[in-house]
Order: structure tokens, then sequence, then C-alpha cells
């Protein structure tokens, strides 16, 4: 197959993946990978091979069709290629939650000598850099790579990179508890999407309205965060994005919980769960566990609760998401003061406090924690968090932590 016929067949796929017609679009697709002479070609093809099976959560596929990127980027020399080759092996170890391996890829991307298309993709390598750093828990290093992102998708006026990394930063300020900021930056995706993206997938519009639903549940806006949520599982259905009915799922399990309806949240993590084993999200799946077991804590099944939390803290260590941790020895802590069992008591008391120190969640002025409740949060360009009213009162004073002077505070 000749370079024209291999575009030809590459473009007819795309036709019918953005009508819906996935499987008749991997079916050419694969026909070109086998028959196609034009090594550009087949970089090209293994592209959209890559997007459609992270699209519908086959991340081990997803992974195999960028290490063959790679290969052929190795054949054609050109670092250009490699690049990108490297930066969907990041994305598909992302996709699978190892997140170390994901940093390494993409320090990999961001060290090599390409030319200016390099550059255009070292905004979306700083994303998925802070995702992995933010599934660690390692949250001025995600926040770090955010503010790098956003710079990268400002400079370049690059609007789909802006909206996910809105996306990213509204699960970001859910971590550390700051709600209104946690809304702010979805509301922000969902309205770049109206302003720029009449020619996007519609996956990004899905997407921003789950970090909204997402938000409005922390706030307990349950009606707002119902109809989010139910937008997002509509397009996510109608695209066969599995990773998203998951997350769907997850929070609409979380939402009747909030209502005390555990008859309806149940059935709704058994769902979520099934998918989340399915495309590999361990994370996710440790997400799952943690509802279930805050369901039967409802229910005074605390023997039920402390096996579902120690699958929950089982899937977080594999991780390595310290976050997750210590939601768990919170919990179980509550458990083992209601059952009286002062030696575990004790053990849960000493590990959540470790867990507090090495994620350093505490205010560098005040000293009190971050992430315990809702409160306002504000980063300095350091990447370095803080209470806003404690910034508030600094004076001109620089970060505490760092002692950098600057007391402008960063996009984010």
């Amino acid at each position: 197959m000749g370079q024209d016929q291999t575009k030809q067949q590459i473009e007819k796929g795309l036709c019918l993946y953005q009508s819906n017609q996935t499987e008749k679009a991997l079916s050419i697709w694969m026909k070109v990978l086998e028959k196609t002479s034009d090594c550009r070609g087949k970089f090209r093809v293994l592209g959209c091979l890559i997007t459609a099976h992270s699209e519908m959560g086959r991340y081990k596929e997803m992974l195999k069709y960028a290490l063959a990127q790679i290969d052929t980027a190795r054949e054609m020399e050109d670092p250009d290629y490699l690049t990108e080759g490297y930066l969907n092996l990041a994305r598909s170890n992302e996709k699978l939650c190892d997140f170390q391996k994901t940093i390494s890829y993409c320090k990999t991307c961001l060290n090599m000598q390409g030319t200016t298309i390099s550059l255009q993709l070292n905004g979306q390598v700083c994303l998925s850099m802070g995702n992995a750093f933010s599934g660690l828990s390692l949250f001025q290093k995600a926040l770090e790579n955010y503010e790098k992102a956003l710079r990268y998708a400002h400079n370049n006026d690059d609007k789909m990179l802006e909206c996910r990394v809105c996306c990213s930063l509204g699960h970001f300020y859910i971590q550390l508890k700051d709600y209104e900021k946690a809304l702010f930056f979805p509301c922000k995706a969902a309205e770049l999407v109206n302003d720029y993206g009449k020619g996007w997938s519609l996956k990004y519009r899905a997407m921003s309205q789950y970090h909204m639903a997402v938000a409005y549940r922390k706030l307990n806006r349950l009606a707002d965060a119902m109809e989010c949520c139910e937008e997002s599982m509509k397009i996510a259905l109608q695209h066969g994005d599995r990773p998203l009915q998951a997350l769907c799922l997850l929070n609409f399990a979380d939402i009747h919980r909030y209502r005390n309806d555990v008859e309806k949240a149940f059935p709704r993590y058994e769902s979520a769960m099934c998918i989340m084993t399915e495309t590999g999200n361990r994370l996710g799946q440790a997400s799952v566990y943690l509802g279930v077991g805050k369901c039967w804590l409802q229910q005074k099944e605390l023997d039920k609760a402390l096996d579902s939390l120690q699958r929950a803290q089982e899937l977080a260590e594999a991780v390595g998401n310290k976050l997750c941790s210590l939601k768990v020895h919170c919990l179980k802590e509550q458990i083992f003061r209601s059952k009286e069992q002062q030696d575990d008591l004790r053990e849960q008391v000493v590990k959540f406090l470790q867990c507090v120190e090495e994620l350093e969640l505490y205010c560098g002025m005040c000293g009190e924690s971050i992430g315990e409740k809702n409160q306002q949060l504000q980063a300095l360009p350091c990447s370095h968090v803080f209470h806003l009213k404690c910034l508030q009162s600094n004076g001109t004073r620089g970060c505490p932590k760092c002692r950098r002077s600057s007391v402008k505070p960063g996009f984010v």
C-alpha cells in the first residue's frame, strides 16, 4: 500500500470513528497497519489506534501501539516522531496508574532536542507529568507541571490543552478540598468548550461536565451534581467512552451515598468497579472501595467497612497514592475507636500522622492542616500552596517554604 492510498484509508477510518462506527474504523486501520510500506503513514495510523483504544479504556492495547510507534519513529530517525511516541507511552502508563514510569517517559520527551513540533507537545507532556505527580499525591510537583502546561497552552493559543489542564486542576483542588477552585476550573473548561469547541470531540464537554459534577457534589449541591453527571454519562455512552462511564457511575454512587440512599449507591459502585477492573484503573478501584467502606460505616457494618477499606489501602499502596492511604487510616481510626480496640487505634493514628507528614499537607504560614476541610487556598509562583487568608495577612513577605520574594499568586 503506497503513501496516497495509506492516507485515504486513514481518513476513511477517521470519518467512521467520528460517526461512532468504531469497530469499522479499527478494522480499516488494522489493514493499513498490515499492508502499508509508508513509515509516516504507519506512525499516523498507530496514533489513531492509540487514541481509539485510550477512549475505549483498552489501555494495555494502547501501550502496545505506543511501543510500536516508538519503533517506527526510530526507523525514521526523527526526533519529533520519537517525542510523540514517548508521550503516548507516558499517557498509556498514566492510564494504567504506573505513575513513576509516566514521569520517566515525560522527562525523556522534555530532554529530546526536536524542532518546533516537539516544543508544541511540551504542554501535553507537562500535563501528563502533572497528572502522574497528582496520582502519587506529590501536590507541589503536580501544580508546578500544571502551571507549565497552562503557560504552553497560553503561548501556543492551544484552547484544547487549556481545557484539559483546567479539568485536571479541578481534580487537584478536589483532593486539597478547595471546592470553590474545584468548581471554577471545570467551569472555565466548559466555557472554553462553548466558545471554541465547535469542531472538538464531545469528550471535552463530557469531561468538563463530569468534573463540575464532582465539585457540585462536594459543595452539597446534589441536584446540580446529578444534572452535570447525567449529561457527561450520556455523551460517554454515545461514544463508548468506558473510562468516563466508570467515573460517572462512581460519582452517581457517591451522590446517592451523600443522600444516605445506600441501596441505590451499592449497585452503582459495583458497575463502576466492573469497568475500572476491565480497564485497569487501580486508583479508581481504590476510590470505589473507599466509597463502599463509607456506605458500610453509615449502616454501622464495621467489619464489612474494614474489609473494603483494607482493599482500598492495598490498591493505594500499589500505585503509590498517599492521600488515599491517609483517608483509609482516618476511617479505620474511627472504626477502631468505636470498637475500643486500643492497639489497632494507636497504629492507625501513627500511620495517619506519618501520611500527613509525608504529604506536607499543612500551611507554611499558620502550620494548620490543608485538605482537612473545605477552605480557600492559593498557590504562589513557586507552586507552594497556602490558606488564602494567611497569604492575605502575609504583607510583602515572600514564600516561607522556599524563601522566594514574589508574593504575586500564580495562575492557579
